[in-house]
């Protein structure tokens, strides 16, 4: 299946971003979504997530791949599991848990993509607040989309990835922001940027090894140039590895900046 991915500007190189990790930190509004989701699952926790699990949460992020595992983890740290008990056959751990609570993914996606709508029902500004973007980036898109084709590949749902764009004042057609509503995986909308864009360079900006290592498993997709966003979710042991396997390693201050020649 290829996506709608034609934009008539005829831009030299196509810049492919992931969402959180990359544009927005999110990594607190995850928590507390995740904290919200879970207590409607298991009645013992309060309405009020601790401090000090939100900190926690951050150290565990990184192995996340889409947000409904929140929900999961947030349990498990309540249960007073570590970062590293956590990280420790964690595939494994989700299995269990889904197998407990009798749910599947997708009730668990569901769950946490209505809890993220009432929770903007109710209080739409602080959950803005609570997905702030990553300093500067707001003012490199708006001046990347004067010159360059970007678009948006995450997993997160993009009707969130429209809130949190349109409370920043940046533009973007929503045919060229690829959520999970699209069921394509990244490679898959990669690809179809490709065969709409033939020739043209693509940039994909990514904080997830795990990500990068899937496109780098197409060879159709060996053209396109891979950046690991350092910034963002990933773990100093990715960065090692990043580099050597042709992945550039992206620092925030040269993030879109002229050395890539985009703004």
């Amino acid at each position: 299946m290829t996506p709608d991915t034609h934009i008539s500007m005829n831009d030299s190189i196509i810049y492919a971003l992931d969402f959180d990790g990359v544009v927005c930190d999110s990594a607190v509004e995850t928590a507390i979504t995740g904290w919200k989701a879970g207590t409607t699952i298991w009645k013992d926790m309060p309405d009020a997530v601790p401090q000090t699990i939100v900190e926690q949460f951050r150290e565990v992020r990184p192995i996340i791949e889409t947000g409904y595992e929140a929900i999961l983890i947030i349990r498990l740290m309540y249960l007073g599991k570590s970062t590293a008990a956590i990280y420790a056959n964690y595939a494994a751990k989700v299995q269990r848990m889904l197998d407990e609570i009798h749910l599947s993914i997708d009730d668990l996606k569901k769950l946490f993509g209505d809890t993220r709508d009432n929770w903007i029902a109710s209080d739409r500004a602080d959950w803005i607040a609570k997905n702030p973007l990553y300093p500067g980036v707001a003012e490199k898109l708006r001046r990347l989309g004067q010159r360059h084709l970007w678009c948006v590949i995450t997993t997160k749902q993009e009707r969130f990835v429209k809130e949190i764009l349109r409370a920043n004042n940046i533009e973007l057609a929503d045919e060229r922001i690829f959520g999970m509503d699209r069921k394509l995986s990244k490679p898959e909308v990669l690809k179809g940027l490709k065969a709409q864009h033939p020739g043209q360079p693509i940039y994909f900006t990514e904080d997830r090894l795990p990500a990068l290592d899937g496109v780098q498993k197409h060879p159709e997709l060996a053209d396109v140039k891979l950046f690991l966003a350092l910034w963002g979710y990933n773990l100093a042991a990715d960065h090692a590895v990043a580099a050597g396997q042709a992945i550039a390693l992206q620092h925030l201050d040269t993030f879109l900046s002229d050395s890539l020649g985009a703004v």
